[in-house]
């Protein structure tokens, strides 16, 4: 009888370990499957080797790229001599020699860090405060390599987007909307311009729209010379201003407000609004005469981008219409006060983003990402503006610029051939002649050295953490720097299922991509409730052979949690999304969320055909335009969803920032029966349960958007739920708040898909 029971109790134990451990949400929420990365990775200027921080952000390592292994500390904050300012800002001798190691430094971490042209000095970023998505204010320390001295860049307070003149003597920033030069030879300080004044005048750095939605945070640059410092002024006066309550709240609490609520007000341009207006200034470092540079702009129109280039002391400026139609780049000489156009880049519709972030100046070069052919693609311009040639063809879309080098001729550049879901890294010679460097499936991402010798190779898919290496010129491994090995073998002790990608064919015969998580007893012969994830925003790709998939990345790990409580976890990548060309992409444009909201109802349809779904028991849901499209799709005619959750969801397009709601719809003016199809106009067509949830301290999509969509499902009369998050931004985090969002999504999902 002994021996029975011990053999039953020993099959019970061989059970238990191959079923494997329940995934909790608060590891999830807390990181605790998160990939190893290279944080803060910087390659250096002799192009064989490459920087980054320690785990504990106290030191800047040095790693060569010949072996891959540590060659050096470049700074140490247990080890600096801490050099300490006087109140006028400079650096005296007597400070100098009267440090201590590590004086006032205990409890620092390093953030960010950049070297000098010349490596003399490292300029460290600390006590980092985000203002928005990019933007950010720092304390910021110069570190004297030679002299292991570290000095603190201004003694007038936290700075913003500090930048090395090309010689490293210089260093530029911005603080309180206006712009400074300190010299690190002698500790001086100079204020170049002092008109900035906030929610009126802006120099050096973008407003809120231009920072969201061409994804930069800085507005000024050197002249290569080194001999003026170029910057855009933004005048928003007449743009309007939003304000979003601030309570005092918890994690952190907001003890100001313990006693009455206060508010946080900017200038937020809705679609059709006016924009600020964005002139070009100069300061003359040699003499301090500042001066307009005049650049053919529409009174509406952008400065996306500047950029240091060698062509004669020239900055090469590029500026856009309202309509996002027309990029043109000029070259500015501010010495002449010359200004000449070198590329006037026209496409049907609108001009991608990426065609600007995108852009590479060379030596004597311009690289050009354009989808003028319907596919974007690399083109090379000289700086007399003549088109060189073009790089590389096909039907398939070029998806990162790595650079182009002099040298060789040949161009570096990641793209989707071989299908959208994939991403491989590639070199095409001067001669034409066109060589995967990464060759693996998958998703293959890479940073290059200076010079191109040598590159960091990450690598995942669907089912494998990201996998990073260090490669030559050909693609030929020299070290493996990160396997996420620890990562693996975590995951291992879990219960986790099967992903698998797969395509669909909706009713009118548009093909779409998807993935999919089954649960790990997933069985074929039962019928499973099925929940729909998406995105589904112009350009935007959620469908990708790669780790970070899924609402919170770490390969689908929060789907995996859903899968564990009986669910089939989906992902359908609708029209509008990128990766497959500009007719896919741009084909909702005037009318978003139409396509969208059809490919989503479609992609639920073809589901409920499958044998292992139950029919009666599928939902949706998505944050920001996911937030959206789920409601769209709810409110799409066909009632197909059971329930559905739209997390920070923009409801009318008229309540959005003009930048990006213009480039796809136009102004409201102009397509006003766009702009009235939208889920408030839907709300008496809204099928099945819904939850809202939205951060009252949205900058980004304001919680009016929720609000007044609540009101219409009110006067509607159509039940809802609605979760209100106190002082959240856009990504509603901080202390306990992203796990108490995610418990309440699936509690929700258990209630009215009945898998409790």
């Amino acid at each position: 009888m002994k021996r029975f029971l011990f053999s039953c109790l020993l099959t019970l134990m061989v059970t238990a370990l191959q079923a494997g451990r329940e995934l909790k949400l608060k590891d999830i929420t807390d990181g605790v499957f998160r990939a190893e990365s290279m944080p803060a990775l910087h390659m250096l200027a002799d192009g064989q080797s490459y920087a980054q921080l320690s785990d504990d952000r106290r030191r800047i390592e040095q790693y060569s790229m010949l072996t891959g292994k540590r060659s050096g500390v470049l700074l140490d904050l247990d080890k600096v001599r801490s050099v300490r300012q006087g109140e006028t800002g400079k650096v005296t001798a007597d400070d100098a020699e009267n440090t201590t190691v590590g004086d006032g430094l205990d409890g620092v971490r390093i953030d960010d860090y950049q070297m000098s042209p010349d490596g003399r000095y490292v300029l460290v970023e600390t006590g980092r405060r985000p203002i928005y998505r990019h933007s950010r204010t720092a304390v910021h320390y110069v570190y004297d390599v030679g002299r292991g001295s570290l000095t603190p860049l201004s003694a007038g307070g936290p700075q913003q987007t500090p930048l090395f003149s090309p010689d490293g003597k210089l260093v530029a920033f911005v603080r309180d909307n206006n712009v400074f030069v300190a010299d690190l030879r002698d500790g001086s300080e100079r204020q170049v311009t002092a008109d900035g004044v906030r929610n009126s005048v802006i120099n050096g750095i973008p407003d809120w729209v231009n920072e969201e939605e061409f994804g930069n945070d800085r507005a000024m640059v050197f002249t290569a010379d080194g001999r003026y410092l170029v910057w855009v002024r933004y005048d928003e006066t007449a743009v309007p201003q939003y304000s979003m309550p601030l309570f005092k709240g918890l994690a952190p609490e907001r003890k100001e407000f313990g006693d009455y609520p206060g508010a946080y007000t900017y200038k937020y341009p809705v679609a059709g609004a006016a924009n600020a207006v964005q002139t070009l200034w100069s300061y003359d470092l040699r003499s301090g005469l500042t001066r307009q540079l005049h650049v053919p702009l529409d009174a509406d129109g952008y400065i996306p981008r500047l950029t240091t280039t060698e062509a004669d002391g020239e900055i090469a400026v590029c500026t856009m219409n309202r309509r996002q139609d027309c990029l043109r780049v000029w070259m500015v000489g501010p010495e002449r006060e010359s200004c000449r156009m070198v590329i006037e880049e026209q496409v049907p519709l609108y001009v991608k983003e990426e065609a600007v972030s995108g852009l590479r100046f060379t030596s004597r070069h311009i690289l050009l990402p354009s989808d003028r052919s319907g596919y974007m693609h690399l083109y090379l311009y000289d700086y007399a503006g003549r088109l060189v040639r073009q790089i590389e063809d096909g039907d398939y879309e070029v998806s990162a610029v790595y650079g182009y080098d002099e040298a060789t001729g040949s161009t570096y550049f990641a793209s989707h051939e071989g299908g959208a879901t994939g991403q491989r890294v590639w070199v095409v010679s001067g001669d034409g002649t066109k060589v995967c460097l990464t060759p693996q499936l998958g998703w293959n991402s890479a940073s290059f050295a200076v010079g191109f010798r040598y590159f960091i190779h990450e690598w995942s898919r669907l089912d494998t953490p990201p996998v990073v290496t260090l490669c030559d010129s050909n693609g030929r491994l020299v070290a493996t720097c990160i396997d996420n090995a620890a990562l693996r073998a975590r995951l291992a002790d879990y219960r986790l299922g099967s992903r698998e990608l797969f395509r669909l064919t909706t009713s009118e015969g548009i093909e779409l991509n998807g993935w999919m998580v089954k649960p790990a007893d997933f069985d074929a012969s039962r019928r499973y409730p099925v929940i729909m994830y998406q995105y589904g925003g112009p350009g935007s790709q959620q469908v990708a052979d790669r780790w970070g998939i899924g609402m919170c990345g770490q390969g689908a790990v929060l789907e995996q949690l859903f899968c564990q409580q009986g669910y089939v976890c989906v992902c359908v990548d609708n029209r509008g999304t990128g990766g497959r060309g500009a007719d896919f992409e741009k084909c909702t444009y005037q009318r978003l969320g139409q396509k969208e909201a059809f490919d989503q109802v479609e992609a639920a349809l073809w589901l409920s055909q499958q044998p292992y779904v139950d029919s009666t028991r599928i939902a949706i849901w998505g944050w920001s335009y996911g937030g959206f499209n789920t409601l769209m799709s709810m409110s799409e005619g066909r009632p197909v969803f059971r329930c559905g959750i739209a997390i920070a969801p923009p409801t009318s397009w008229r309540y959005y920032d003009t930048v990006y709601t213009e480039r796809f719809m136009r102004t409201p003016r102009e397509n006003p029966e766009g702009y009235d199809d939208s889920p408030i106009a839907r709300a008496d067509q809204l099928h099945g349960a819904l939850l809202l949830c939205h951060g009252m301290a949205d900058d980004n999509v304001h919680f009016r958007n929720t609000a007044e969509y609540a009101e219409a499902l009110v006067q509607a009369d159509k039940d809802f739920r609605q979760l209100v998050y106190t002082n959240r931004n856009h990504s509603i985090y901080g202390g306990n708040t992203r796990h108490h969002l995610f418990r309440q999504c699936l509690d929700f999902f258990n209630e009215h898909l009945g898998n409790r």
